[in-house]
C-alpha cells in the first residue's frame, strides 16, 4: 500500500490556528495567571494546574497533531519530535513512539477499556467526603465544611460508597478506606475505570497531555475544558462550601441533589466518550 502523504497547512492557515488556540487557552488560564501574580490560591481551578501539572504557557502552544504537516518556516521545527523535510515540518512518529511507545499503549488501552462499559451512576461523589471522613488535621482544601464535621461524617455513614478510581481513592482517610465496596489499585486501572467516574473524565485532559505534540491542539483545549465543567460539579457536590466562589452546592445528601449530580454526571459521560473515542483515534494514527 503506498504511504499518502499527510496533508499540508499553509503558513497562512498554520498562523491562524495557532493564534486561535493561543486566545482560547489564555481565556482558559487568564484567573490563573491573574491570581498567580496575587499569590492567590483558588480551591476549585487550581486543581487543574497543579494535580494537572501543565503550566498555561504550555497549554497555549499549539500543535497540528499527528498526520498534519506544516510550510515551514515554523518555530516547531525546533520543538522536541519534529522534524523538518524539504519544506515542511510534521511530528517525528518514530522518534516519539520510540520515547513515548509504552505510555501510548497504555493510553490506548485505558481508554478502550473504558469506552466499552457503561457508565456507572450512583456514587454521588462521595469520593470528596471519604477524603475528609473523620478527619482530624488540616483539610485538603481551605474551606470549611458545609455540613461540619459530624453532619459530613454523617453523609459518609449513611450512604454506599462505589469508588472505582484509583487516584481518588488513595486519598480517602484511614477510616474511609474500609468503607469503599471495591478497592482499585493503580494496577487495575484498565479494569476499572468507567465513564460515569468523574475523575476519569477529568483524566482525559491528562491522557491528552500524555499523547502531548500527536494531539491537535482543538482536541487538547476540548479535554481541558471537559476537566474544568467537571472539576467544578466535583467541588459543587463536595463537602466544601463553595458559595464564596459564587457556586451553589449540589446538596448530593438529599433526592433533589442526587437527580441533579446524576444528570450532569451522565452529560459528562458523553462528552468524555466524544473525546476519548478522538483520543483513541490519536493513538492509532500513531501506531499505524
Amino acid at each position: 500500500m503506498p504511504v499518502t502523504a499527510p496533508p499540508v497547512l499553509d503558513a497562512t492557515t498554520w498562523a491562524s490556528l495557532a493564534d486561535a488556540h493561543a486566545q482560547r487557552a489564555d481565556a482558559f488560564t487568564a484567573g490563573r495567571r491573574e491570581r498567580r501574580s496575587r499569590q492567590q490560591k483558588h480551591a476549585i481551578e487550581d486543581f487543574l494546574f497543579e494535580y494537572y501539572p501543565v503550566t498555561p504557557a504550555a497549554l497555549r502552544r499549539w500543535h497540528p497533531g499527528v498526520g498534519v504537516a506544516l510550510d515551514a518556516p515554523a518555530p516547531h521545527t525546533d520543538w522536541r519530535w519534529y522534524r523538518t523535510t524539504g519544506s515542511t515540518v510534521t511530528l517525528d512518529v518514530d522518534a516519539f513512539l520510540a520515547d513515548r511507545g509504552d505510555a501510548i499503549r497504555f493510553i490506548h488501552g485505558l481508554l478502550t477499556a473504558t469506552l466499552g462499559r457503561p457508565a456507572l451512576t450512583g456514587c454521588f461523589g462521595l469520593h470528596e467526603w471519604a477524603m475528609v471522613y473523620r478527619e482530624t488535621d488540616e483539610h485538603r482544601h481551605p474551606l470549611p465544611l458545609r455540613l461540619g464535621a459530624a453532619g459530613t461524617d454523617a453523609v459518609v455513614e449513611t450512604h454506599k460508597i462505589r469508588c472505582t478510581h484509583f487516584d481518588a481513592y488513595r486519598f480517602f482517610t484511614p477510616d474511609a478506606v474500609e468503607l469503599n465496596t471495591l478497592r482499585p489499585t493503580r494496577g487495575s486501572m484498565a479494569a476499572m475505570e468507567q465513564p460515569g467516574c468523574l475523575h476519569a473524565g477529568m483524566d482525559v485532559y491528562k491522557w491528552a497531555t500524555k499523547l502531548g505534540p500527536a494531539v491537535p491542539g482543538d482536541l487538547l483545549l476540548d479535554c481541558f475544558e471537559l476537566a474544568r465543567d467537571i472539576r467544578t460539579l466535583d467541588m459543587q457536590a463536595s463537602p466544601y462550601d463553595v458559595t464564596t466562589y459564587g457556586l451553589d452546592p449540589v446538596t448530593i445528601e438529599t433526592p433533589e441533589g442526587k437527580a441533579e449530580y446524576v444528570a450532569r454526571q451522565r452529560g459528562f459521560a458523553e462528552r468524555g466518550n466524544a473525546l476519548r473515542t478522538r483520543l483513541v483515534e490519536v493513538c492509532e494514527a500513531l501506531s499505524g
